[in-house]
């Protein structure tokens, strides 16, 4: 296939995509305006959904037992690779859509309908597949536990951010909510006959920060009381305290959350309490498949925008795309909607602003875009599951001893 020839697909899909730029953003405020949270997104899928159904696409909802996950399928009937755009759209709570959310399932939305109208040479199956509870609960790991990733050629999605980047990382995560167990009693009159469950809440605190210095630089652990007790002239009967823990790679997570557990069993020791802790579903580190990386940044800079540098140590959170990265190619680039940082006020207003809209229409075209390259590019999509079949490979070779 000459250059030329895909060079006009691509600009025929960028003046698809700015038809549809209107819509696009009335949709993205939409979202915007109405946040809702993890496995609560109904009216979010539902207003991803309505265009896509409109379009042709086949909609299957629920998906993997999850009430606001869905699957738009369009399938040209010709031979070709399967490629799905993943959509978010969950809110974090009390903040609202201060992961911008909003914008990544509407740029997949738009990226889609303007491949399914304008790119007349799709071949293959392409795939929009909503994935609620990012934030909190991991739709994606619930969806690739049951299969759905498994006949998957690549996955791309595109996030917001203070910066445009392409190939920034992500660590391995996995929640713990600690809760414990002691017995009320009145904190003046007899306090020798309470068991303060506050007691064992602080304790795991002060131990887990006592082994700080003894964690990875990888390492991140962080945590909130969620209850504390009722009346401070009560002995608290019940408390409980949300941990977050953080690895870059599952290996390392695991130990981290051994300590944790420790400290949270010796803290229930301590005071007399009793432990039961409750965990999350682990969110694997981020492997971005670099041949599928490099297409997206090539058509990224083809568009004009420049690419920041990844950070190489530190910077990075977490996502549940870790873990659909680990059975297929997967790519989770970012642009720029601002001087704004994720999980901030500020960053809830950038993700309703004509920066962040305009940020949503510059991700569509960049996802669309690669699409074609994965279409037309005939030594493209080899390679880039070659990649992703080495990575898989080495994956499974034992360390020597």
């Amino acid at each position: 296939m000459k250059n030329s020839t895909i060079n006009d697909h691509k600009n025929k899909i960028i003046l698809a995509i700015d038809h549809l730029a209107l819509d696009a953003k009335k949709l993205a405020l939409r979202i915007h305006a109405k946040p809702e949270i993890s496995f609560a997104e109904f009216e979010s899928a539902a207003a991803l959904i309505a265009p896509l159904r409109a379009a042709g696409f086949t909609i299957e909802q629920p998906l993997g037992g999850l009430d606001t996950a869905f699957r738009a399928t369009f399938d040209s009937g010709k031979p070709g690779p399967t490629i799905a755009l993943l959509a978010e759209y969950d809110a974090l709570p009390g903040l609202g859509h201060a992961c911008g959310h909003n914008l990544i399932g509407t740029a997949s939305v738009s990226a889609a309908l303007a491949l399914k109208s304008s790119f007349d040479d799709f071949s293959g199956r392409l795939l929009v597949i909503g994935t609620p509870a990012e934030e909190e609960g991991g739709g994606k790991i619930i969806l690739a536990n049951n299969g759905f990733f498994d006949d998957v050629d690549a996955v791309m999605m595109v996030h917001p951010r203070d910066k445009t980047m392409v190939n920034r990382g992500g660590l391995a995560c996995v929640d713990a909510t600690f809760k414990f167990f002691g017995k009320a009693s009145h904190a003046a009159s007899a306090p020798q006959k309470g068991i303060s469950a506050l007691d064992a809440v602080i304790h795991t605190f002060v131990g887990i920060n006592a082994l700080r210095q003894f964690f990875t630089d990888d390492v991140r652990v962080h945590g909130i009381i969620t209850n504390g007790g009722s009346a401070t002239n009560i002995v608290p009967a019940y408390a409980e305290a949300k941990f977050l823990m953080r690895a870059a790679t599952v290996n390392g997570l695991e130990l981290v959350r051994e300590k944790a557990f420790a400290v949270a069993q010796g803290a229930a020791g301590m005071s007399g309490a009793r432990l039961e802790i409750e965990q999350g579903l682990t969110y694997a580190e981020r492997i971005n498949n670099q041949t599928l990386a490099g297409s997206f940044q090539r058509n990224f800079e083809q568009l004009g925008i420049d690419i920041s540098p990844s950070p190489v140590n530190g910077g990075i959170g977490s996502s549940d795309i870790g873990n659909v990265s680990q059975i297929t190619a997967a790519i989770h680039p970012y642009i720029r909607i601002g001087d704004v940082y994720p999980h901030t006020p500020e960053f809830a207003e950038a993700a309703g602003s004509p920066a962040g809209l305009d940020g949503m229409v510059l991700a569509a075209k960049g996802l669309a875009m690669t699409v074609i390259d994965l279409c037309l590019d005939n030594t493209l999509l080899p390679a880039v599951r070659d990649e992703f079949s080495r990575w898989k490979l080495s994956t499974q070779i034992p360390l020597e001893r």
